[in-house]
């Protein structure tokens, strides 16, 4: 039987990771789109990276497939797609769902906070 640190582990093994600052320059070269997978009173206490598709972990899996009627037209199969959350693990676990999925380019640039911190734009 797997416990939720066998699912993080998994999902970090296949994840790429990202720093806060590598992150910053993709998507200001145009290069990717941001995914905050966070729940909507997270994002309204704290805010999320400017732009970025709110999306929850929960809800993930039907905004990617293109066959339901809650897909998001900017997830596609071949984008750029880097994953925040409050730390990185819900990032990582929603990035490794989208791999089994057939996204070919998902990263997890780990917690807000290190956007933050590193100086990226944000929206309320």
């Amino acid at each position: 039987m797997k416990s939720a640190k066998d699912y993080l582990e998994s999902a970090n093994a296949t994840v790429p990771k990202l720093d806060a600052e590598e992150a910053i320059a993709r998507v200001k070269a145009g290069k990717s789109i941001v995914v905050d997978v966070r729940d909507s009173a997270a994002i309204a206490e704290s805010g999320t990276i400017a732009g970025a598709l709110r999306i929850p972990r929960g809800f993930i899996e039907f905004a990617a497939d293109d066959a339901t009627p809650f897909h998001n037209e900017a997830m596609k199969k071949d984008a750029d797609i880097l994953l925040v959350c409050a730390a990185g693990g819900q990032a990582a676990l929603a990035g490794k769902t989208l791999q089994d999925m057939g996204y070919t380019s998902v990263s997890n640039i780990g917690g807000i906070g290190d956007w933050k911190d590193a100086g990226g734009d944000m929206e309320d």
